[in-house]
């Protein structure tokens, strides 16, 4: 077989994505707080489901 029928593939860094550790956020939150925040939206959510169609009047 000739070298010539080769597939090359362009220089991309063989598929790795560099992320870069010097960019800081201007939010930054701690663990506790998203599972605070997720069990809040979870009780959202059950309260809607039970009391929803009364607390806005909906047949």
């Amino acid at each position: 077989m000739s070298n010539d029928n080769r597939i090359t593939m362009p220089s991309s860094g063989a598929g790795i994505t560099r992320y870069f550790d010097e960019y800081k956020s201007n939010f930054t939150f701690k663990p506790g707080h998203i599972i605070l925040m997720s069990l809040v939206v979870m009780v959202i959510v059950i309260l809607l489901h039970l009391y929803g169609k009364s607390w806005f009047g909906l047949p």
